[in-house]
This record gives structure tokens, sequence and C-alpha cells, in this order.
């Protein structure tokens, strides 16, 4: 049987296999947000609350600066990346310093996905939550984060949770640029997205959901702000109106705990929908980067083929000056011509084929 027999066969072969075993495979959290919305809060609550009804998750943080961590990550990205030592090496500030370590963490991100991998083997564990920087531009324009994304995606069922601060997002402003960032992460991710409306033990959550669903109260909102970024922020709502539509958000409260099970309920939604409608893009992806894979690979071998393991000829000399032949260059003077050379004595020198020989001459 030659390759071009053995390929298909092989291809589904592998199909089959990953498509049983990302059926198997833990649900992957992608927890997103801006600065002090309360991204790690909501984590460890998550962990109290399935640890409390139900598995416990996989854990991991993928935060180099976070300094009072409330749970135990089983994978900490501060074991592998001194942040401190990145900002010092690098000459960066606290912000490039973090984008830094995310990218240079990226590198062996293959390792983070064979323990994810074992996971799924021993089916130890449900669910697996990313607890990520405040630092949201790692996702929405660094590589780092859609190398994090396209892996994860490729392999398990993967869902972008988007933390928003009810308490900072009472402005109309200030929540049009929470939503922005969250329509931009979700059109550069092209994953299922749950936006939690956190802090609504604090503030009634109710103003967020009106506004998302009725532009009219959004603009009766704006006419208090007379800036020219209320003209701007108008235009976005109306533009963001579709983003809307096909959103899911749920309010909760990290510190009480309030409304979890909400919360999951639209988790398992996300994970079929993921199964039924994005998983079909992705393995569409993976199946064209491995064909680009495999064409790469052949043209390789057809170039070994052509060239017979044969290499070029190479000149020793490309110019020669002025005034002299290439005799004069490839061949050894005569004995007379060479001061200090004595009768008979073997004198080293280059033959014509350019290999190191001994002249003798008498």
């Amino acid at each position: 049987m030659d390759c071009d027999e053995e390929t298909p066969s092989s291809s589904n072969a592998i199909e089959d296999k990953i498509e049983y075993e990302a059926f198997k495979s833990p649900v992957c959290l992608i927890v997103l947000g801006m600065a002090g919305s309360g991204k790690t809060t909501f984590v460890s609550k998550l962990n109290s609350y399935l640890k409390q009804y139900k598995r416990a998750p996989y854990l991991i943080n993928l935060d180099p600066a976070c300094k009072n961590m409330p749970y135990t990550p089983n994978i900490d990205i501060r074991d592998s990346v001194k942040y401190k030592q990145v900002m010092k090496n690098y000459g960066l500030g606290p912000n490039g310093a973090i984008v830094t370590s995310l990218n240079l963490y990226t590198t062996k991100f293959h390792q983070l996905m064979d323990l994810l991998g074992k996971v799924n083997d021993e089916n130890s564990h449900d669910i697996a939550v990313i607890d990520t920087p405040g630092q949201i531009e790692v996702f929405t324009w660094s590589a780092s984060g859609q190398i994090l994304t396209e892996s994860l995606a490729s392999t398990f069922p993967t869902i972008v949770v988007y933390v928003m601060d009810l308490e900072r997002s009472t402005s109309p402003i200030t929540f049009m640029s929470n939503m922005l960032y969250a329509c931009s992460v979700l059109y550069k991710t092209k994953l299922p997205f749950i936006v939690v409306l956190n802090k609504c033990d604090i503030v009634d959550p109710t103003y967020a959901i009106e506004w998302m669903h009725d532009f009219e109260t959004f603009c009766d909102a704006l006419e208090n702000e007379s800036s020219y970024m209320s003209n701007l922020t108008r235009t976005m709502a109306l533009t963001l109106d579709e983003f809307y539509n096909e959103l899911k958000c749920v309010p909760v409260s990290s510190f009480t705990g309030h409304n979890f099970d909400e919360f999951f309920k639209m988790v398992d939604v996300a994970a079929d929908e993921f199964q039924k409608e994005y998983r079909v893009e992705w393995d569409k992806l993976r199946k064209e980067k491995l064909q680009t894979e495999i064409s790469q690979l052949n043209k390789k071998l057809d170039d070994l083929a052509v060239s017979s393991g044969k290499g070029e000829h190479v000149p020793l000399f490309t110019s020669i000056s002025a005034g002299r032949e290439i005799s004069d260059i490839y061949l050894a003077p005569n004995a007379d011509e060479m001061s200090g050379d004595s009768e008979g004595e073997e004198v080293p020198g280059f033959n014509v084929n350019g290999k190191y020989s001994f002249n003798y001459f008498k």
C-alpha cells in the first residue's frame, strides 16, 4: 500500500480518537475580565461551590503577578515564570512584564496540554478553570492569548467567561467600554461566551440587563452625559445591538455565592453548544493545519529525493585579483621560487581538487 492510500485511513483513525477524547474531556472555562473585576475571587468561590455540590475543578493560574491567591491551583504560572525577574531582565514595566511572562509561558504550553490530557485519561475532573491576568489585551491582540484559546479549543470543550464589575460600570460610558472589550474577545476567540455580572450583592444588576436589552433606556441614561464620548457611546450601542441579542449573561456574587447554580446551567448549555456548533469549525481548522503540515513535509521529502544526496559544487575562490591566473592560486610554485625551502623538502599545499596534500620538489 502506498502513502497516498494509507493517509486517509490514518487520518480517519486519528479523527475518531480525537472525537472520543473530546467527548470525555473536562470543560475548560477561560475566565477573563478587566483588572479589579473580581476574577480571582470568582474562581475561588467557583472552586468552593463545585467542591460542595459537584466534583472539584482543575485550577490553572495564569496571572504571574498575583500575590494573594485565595485558592490552591493545580498549575501555577508563578512556578515557571518569575514576574519580577522578567521585569528586570527585559527592562519592562508591570503590564509589559505580565504580557511577556505569558508569551514565555506559552512556549511550553504543550506541557500544560499534556497535564490536561492526563485529567481526561483519569476522568478526575469535570471542569478546568483558567484564571487570567487583568491585562485583557493579552486576549485581544497578543499571540499568547490566541495560542492559549486555540490550543484548548482544538482539544477540549472551551468556554470564555467574561467577568464584569457591576459596581464600576454604573456609568453608561464605562459600561459601553466593558461591552466593547467583551465583544472584541468574543469575535477574536470564536468560542461560547458567558458574561458574569459580578458583585450583584453590592449593586442591583437590573440596570445592566435593561441597558443590554433596551436601547431607549440606555440612551436615557446617556442624557446626563454631555461629553463627546456620549455621542460615540450612543453610536456604539446601536452597533452592539446584535451582540446583545445572542449574549448569555448572569448576575452573581463571588462573595456570597449567589446565583452560581444559574451560572452552571449556562455552562452546561454552552458546552453542548460547543460540541454541536463550534467544534465543527475547530475541527475544520485543525484539519487544515494538519494538511498544511503534511504538504510541507511531503515537499521536503520530494526535495530530498530530487537532490539524491548530492551536494552543489562550491568554488574555493570567486574572484581573482588583476594580473593573476587561476593556476597561480591552485598550483604550488617551484622550489627555487620559494624562499627558505630546501631542495626535496616536503611542502604542504592544496591540489586542484581542493584537498589537503603534500608536494615534493627536487
